[in-house]
């Protein structure tokens, strides 16, 4: 399916958030989904992957959830990140992570759902959102705060979701209605076998229809082509199920 694509700026309360549309290129409305990338954010494989998402289907949007911080990149990112250049990134990029509180995350959410929902590519309907690393946890907390606006949500090699910290992601899913898939990387200190147990419990605690999966061999941030920690295999995975999800429950 043939795709169009626009740089555009959504309102927030506190200002405009540059972003990222790709929609098929027929002038009708379609199912919504909103992406949580990365903390590397949105760039030219961000972009890509929006477009392949978009065309399944899909009106997809994309914001750069940093923008307090500036236009994306928000911090200058070579093509291809490797475990040379990784601890420099993050270093720049930690400060404005840790500013980034659950709060401000689903503050900002209302402007997005509310720009996808009064669009006229978009169906009208409930969501769905995807999230990559600590888009996972975005996508989570905003389906906890959005339950009637969110239908489906998928999250790939989150960290940190089932942690000691009172805003951690597994709190609040007992908030959720949306269906939930959850890939985790089996090498990922980020979450360790004991976050994604707590996690699952805190799931089917809360009665929700949820599937999560280990995908072997894959490391923390297996989807980002643009990284050495691109693993093709579990990537083609991750679009099989994202797509299979969508498509079942947002259309």
């Amino acid at each position: 399916m043939a795709v169009r694509t626009l740089a555009l700026t959504v309102a927030t309360a506190d200002g405009k958030a540059d972003a990222f549309l790709a929609h098929p290129d027929d002038d009708a409305p379609h199912p919504a989904v909103l992406v949580f990338s990365d903390a590397f954010g949105l760039r030219p494989v961000v972009r890509r992957d929006a477009e392949r998402l978009a065309a399944l289907g899909f009106t997809v949007l994309v914001p750069n959830v940093l923008y307090r911080n500036g236009s994306a990149p928000v911090v200058e990112l070579p093509e291809f990140i490797d475990a040379d250049r990784r601890g420099e990134i993050f270093g720049a990029l930690r400060p404005l992570l840790t500013a980034l509180t659950p709060e401000l995350v689903v503050a900002d959410a209302a402007g997005y759902l509310e720009w996808l929902a009064d669009s006229p590519l978009t169906t009208g309907n409930p969501v769905g959102l995807t999230g990559y690393c600590m888009g996972v946890r975005n996508a989570l907390h905003t389906a906890a705060a959005y339950p009637d606006r969110v239908a489906a949500v998928a999250g790939f090699h989150g960290g940190r979701l089932a942690t000691d910290d009172p805003t951690s992601a597994h709190t609040v899913v007992d908030l959720i209605t949306a269906e939930v898939y959850l890939a985790h990387a089996d090498a990922d200190p980020g979450l360790p076998p004991e976050q994604i147990a707590r996690l699952d419990t805190a799931l089917t605690t809360a009665g929700i229809t949820f599937r999560t999966e280990v995908y072997p061999g894959a490391h923390h941030g297996f989807t980002q082509s643009d990284t050495d920690v691109y693993n093709p295999e579990a990537d083609a995975r991750h679009w099989t199920e994202l797509g299979e999800l969508f498509t079942r429950v947002l259309r």
